[in-house]
């Protein structure tokens, strides 16, 4: 072996340590961040469940006193929560307002993502829509909400179906912009070979396009229920005065002029967080590759 194959040789080994050295770093420190961050998403959950199975008299002002384990674990705060805040009747109520404003967000979004997608590029106008569509991100609701509340009285819609118009409405911006970037990844061909068998555009869309679409409905599904299920002004301000409660308007009887029940509030925390993580699991398989797929430049 000559002598400058043999530095090259020695100069690609040190490269390569350097390299393996490099790396094994950038690994520790992304070892860190996620212990970090599965810490901060764990603790409160610890913190719930333990304070859910405890009786009040176990309650104390120390920090020790609050993350220490229960004498006994009791299911007393559940069925308690439940009758305080009528689980079952605030739980219909909040499943029908987010069934329905998923239904309405796949079905109507996704067509205006879908004629945004395949013309923003041709046509100058559908970009001018898209861009005002997406700029609703950017409005934030304690400006709408004063007009809102006093325009759905006016319409009669401050109930159950005013509520859900609203939040079909107010996740538009995104999910029209997660469905526009992911028909980027449909080729035209599939429409063209449809065309020319003679299919017409709407049975185009019903038939090839929207079932190719499945990986962004999940993720739309997830993103708008997380939110409406969650949402505690929007149904506070436009229903207010009526027997329709969802969960999160009726965990507020936890909270009092003079304190808060913590034992009752975090065991009703726990109730609704059940039906929403069910679902996030059924549907999580998609979410990934929707998300990605979806986040394309326009």
């Amino acid at each position: 072996m000559s002598s400058s194959t043999k530095k090259l040789v020695s100069r690609s080994c040190e490269a390569g340590v350097n390299k393996k050295g490099k790396v094994g770093k950038s690994n520790i420190r992304l070892t860190i961040l996620l212990i970090l961050g599965c810490v901060t998403i764990l603790f409160p959950l610890y913190m719930t469940i333990i304070i859910a199975f405890k009786s009040p008299s176990e309650m104390t002002n120390d920090i020790f006193g609050a993350l220490s384990f229960p004498k006994s674990f009791s299911f007393d705060n559940f069925a308690e929560a439940m009758r305080v805040t009528n689980f079952w009747n605030s739980l219909k109520n909040s499943i029908i307002i987010t069934g329905i404003t998923i239904v309405f967000s796949i079905v109507i979004h996704s067509m205006a993502g879908y004629s945004i997608g395949r013309n923003m590029s041709r046509k100058k106008g559908f970009k001018m829509i898209y861009f005002y569509i997406v700029s609703g991100m950017f409005v934030p609701f304690a400006i709408l909400m004063m007009p809102l509340v006093k325009q759905t009285a006016n319409l009669g819609l401050d109930n159950m179906a005013g509520v859900i118009i609203l939040y079909t409405v107010f996740y538009m911006p995104m999910n029209v912009m997660l469905y526009s970037g992911y028909m980027k990844n449909i080729p035209m061909a599939m429409e063209e070979a449809a065309d020319i068998d003679g299919a017409s555009a709407w049975r185009t869309y019903w038939t090839i396009i929207f079932p190719m679409m499945k990986p962004m409905h999940a993720t739309v599904a997830v993103l708008t229920a997380l939110g409406t299920w969650n949402d505690v002004m929007t149904p506070l301000v436009i229903m207010s005065g009526t027997e329709n409660t969802t969960l999160p308007l009726a965990q507020l009887n936890f909270q009092t002029q003079f304190g808060t029940n913590y034992n009752l509030a975090f065991a009703s925390y726990l109730l609704a967080l059940l039906p929403i993580v069910i679902f996030y699991i059924i549907c999580q398989k998609q979410i990934i590759g929707g998300v990605a797929n979806g986040a394309v430049k326009g």
